[in-house]
Order: C-alpha cells, then sequence, then structure tokens
C-alpha cells in the first residue's frame, strides 16, 4: 500500500486568512485539534475563548448564539435539538427531587406533559396556574416551588397575560423564571426586559422560517444561571448539526421582515372572520375583544404616527385562533379544515405555507384552575406567504361548506 492515503489525511496545506463572505463559514467537527497538550488542559468548555470538542460548540454554532442573543437581548446561549429539547434543558438544569415546578393552564402542551409524566417520575411536583390571573400564581408558589414557566400568548388558545407582573412575582419569590418565547422571537418584545430570566425558544418557527429545521435556544443574561443551563446542556449531550446552523444563520437577517409580513396578512385574515357569523371568538392578541388584549397592547404596542392621527401597532405573530358557534358539530369543523386548499393540515408554524389544526381545547386544559369558557370547537391558523386575497377566498369557499 502506498503512503498516498497518509499524505491525503496529514496535508500540511492551510488555506490563507482574511477570506470574507455574506454568509459565515460552516465548520463540521466531533474533534478538535489542539496544538499541544498545555492547550488541550487549558481550553475551558464552559467559555466561548477556545474549542475543545464538536457539542462544546464550533465557530458556527458560536456566530448563531452570539447572533441570537442580539435578537432577544440576551448574553449567553445554548443549542439544542429542538424547542422541546430547550424546554428539557431548562427543566432539569434546574430542577432535582423534591422541587416543584408551575406551569400555566394554556402552556406549549409537550411541555405540560414532560412535566406530568417524567418529571414527576423523578419525584418533581408540576402544578398549572391561571396566566390570565397573577395573584393565582403567587398563591400557588410554594417553598419547594423552584421553576416558575411563562408563555406569551399562550399556545392555542393565545391568552396574552401580563407578563411584567408574573415576572415580578416570580422575582419576590426568589423563583427563577423561564419564558417560551416562540410567539415573540425577539420581535414582539424583549423578553429581558419585561423581568424573565430565562428566555426558551424553538428556533424551528420564525428564526429559520422555511419549515425544515427543528433546533431550540436557551438564552440567558445572568452568568450563574447560564452555567447551570451549560452544565446540563453539557451532561445531556445535546448537539446540533452544522447545516442545520447554516440553515438558520441564512435566515435570521430575514426575520423581522418576515415576522411582520405574516402578522399585516393575520391580523387582516383575523378581523375578518370576527365579523363572520359562523365565528363567536377570535383569539388574536392585537385585536380589541381578546384575551389579554390591553396586557399585549402595554407590552408590544407602540404609537406610529400617520398623517395627523395615530395609529396603536406593535408587533404579534402570524398566528390566531378562532371558535367556532357551537351549532357547528366537530365533524362540521373537521369538514371545513379539510376543505381548505391553500391552508394545510400540519403542526408548527412560521414558514411560508399557511397551516391549520382543529383542538379539543377542554381536553388539554385543567378545568380546576380556570375553565374554557366557550363550548365551539377551537381552530387554529399559521400565516404563510400567501396573498391575503387567495388566502380569505380559500376561507371563504371552506366557511360556505358548513
Amino acid at each position: 500500500m502506498s503512503d498516498l492515503q497518509t499524505r491525503l489525511i496529514h496535508h500540511p496545506y492551510t488555506p490563507p486568512e482574511g477570506f470574507a463572505a455574506p454568509q459565515p463559514g460552516v465548520y463540521k467537527a466531533s474533534t478538535v485539534i489542539f496544538a499541544n497538550v498545555a492547550q488541550m488542559r487549558a481550553r475551558d468548555w464552559q467559555q466561548k475563548k477556545g474549542y475543545t470538542y464538536g457539542l462544546h460548540g464550533t465557530p458556527t454554532t458560536f456566530t448563531l448564539e452570539e447572533r441570537l442573543c442580539e435578537l432577544e437581548g440576551g448574553k449567553q446561549c445554548v443549542l439544542s435539538p429542538s424547542g422541546l429539547s430547550a424546554i428539557a434543558i431548562v427543566n432539569l438544569a434546574f430542577l432535582k427531587t423534591g422541587d416543584e415546578v408551575l406551569l400555566p393552564n394554556n402552556a406549549y402542551g409537550p411541555n405540560k406533559v414532560l412535566a406530568e409524566n417524567e418529571l414527576k417520575a423523578w419525584g418533581i411536583n408540576c402544578q398549572f396556574y391561571d396566566s390570565m390571573n397573577p395573584a393565582d400564581l403567587a398563591a400557588r408558589i410554594g417553598t419547594r416551588t423552584r421553576l416558575v414557566w411563562l408563555e406569551a400568548a399562550g399556545s392555542v388558545t393565545m391568552e396574552f397575560p401580563d407578563l411584567p407582573a408574573l415576572a415580578a412575582i416570580c422575582r419576590a419569590h426568589k423563583v427563577t423564571s423561564a419564558l417560551d418565547n416562540t410567539w415573540g422571537a425577539g420581535i414582539a418584545f424583549a423578553p429581558f426586559e419585561a423581568g424573565v430570566d430565562i428566555s426558551a425558544h424553538a428556533l424551528t418557527k420564525y428564526p429559520s422560517g422555511g419549515g425544515d429545521v427543528l433546533m431550540g435556544s436557551v438564552i440567558t443574561r445572568d452568568e450563574a444561571l447560564h452555567l447551570k443551563v451549560k452544565a446540563a446542556h453539557m451532561r445531556l449531550g445535546y448537539g446540533v448539526g452544522a447545516n442545520d446552523v447554516e440553515a438558520v444563520l441564512r435566515s435570521l437577517p430575514s426575520i423581522e421582515l418576515r415576522y411582520r409580513a405574516h402578522d399585516v396578512v393575520a391580523r387582516a385574515l383575523a378581523t375578518w372572520l370576527k365579523a363572520r357569523d359562523e365565528i363567536v371568538q377570535v383569539l388574536h392578541p392585537a385585536l380589541e375583544g381578546s384575551p389579554g388584549h390591553a396586557n399585549w397592547q402595554a407590552l408590544c404596542g407602540r404609537s406610529e404616527k400617520e398623517g395627523e392621527g395615530a395609529q396603536h401597532q406593535g408587533a404579534a405573530a402570524g398566528l390566531f385562533s378562532v371558535v367556532f358557534d357551537d351549532k357547528y358539530s366537530t365533524a362540521s369543523v373537521d369538514r371545513f379544515c379539510d376543505a381548505l386548499k391553500l391552508f394545510k393540515l400540519g403542526y408548527s408554524w412560521g414558514g411560508p405555507l399557511s397551516l391549520v389544526v382543529p383542538y379539543d381545547i377542554a381536553s388539554m386544559r385543567d378545568a380546576s384552575v380556570a375553565a374554557w369558557p366557550y363550548k365551539g370547537v377551537l381552530v387554529r391558523f399559521s400565516i404563510g406567504f400567501e396573498s391575503e386575497a387567495a388566502l380569505r377566498a380559500d376561507l371563504e369557499q371552506a366557511l360556505a361548506l358548513l
């Protein structure tokens, strides 16, 4: 056997420094090479001053982490394989046997399922609270409470809580607060300015924007909290693929443009549906009459001059739900969803394709915390990049079949 293979592996060529392009380079590595033993022993996987192993970061992942900190106003970030894994990192970083975690009754379903199963099996108690009633949260925090999850807006039902008030209650009780910030995405409001300690984000949604990447992040401002998150992240062995990081880095510069484009069409369609006889309630935080609209206005709204008048604009995700009149059966609403042509049946959101999902909310909520007030079937819409006119026509033809 010739020594060609050895020469190919150990070829001495190194590309010159100084290459610059709009997109950062993609570094794929498990093994990281050290110049000498002293350097190997000196490297600290907790700090971004060097590289130790692919799971602990490469130039590609460090770049995305820093840009996400810029997006959300944080100082430290870790990446994980999905939004749910980001939630799991937080839970495992701050909870142990005998502790308690509180979650809003309208939280992201898999977060609740994780708390009610794995966490409970490990001796960690979970309680649900009414996110629209800060006094309820204050009353439920006990001596065992170590973590409180927050969500704005609530998953599926879109209630918008008084987030600063909830965060203040956690601070007053010296309990760590963690926000699922996927809806706000760093665009609608600044999570740390609202008072939260930790922001978990499903990068699968708006940061990716293509409906083709699974990834999550956990962002902090406090060094001590970050080191706990970083340690749990390391021990769990969570990593993300360099090509997925590249995809998010490519999409991230357009996130605000995309977010606001989704928002404009979603508000227009939600407003139109609000006037339809088939619908008894539209759940969209930016619309008057939606639960928590005043809280959304206080946190996300801004006054903009247009001509001589002023409009309260603000930002909201391209996501809303509607409740059908209860004269329409579940089967009828299912036929409505099946009849949609542009809206596709599918979970997730934030991509170019509009999506629709019907939900049985009563079965998803703890009635002892806060009873769901509506009898009709709820349907959630995620607005993509199709035109408003085309989506409205699609909704109209499907509503006609009711």
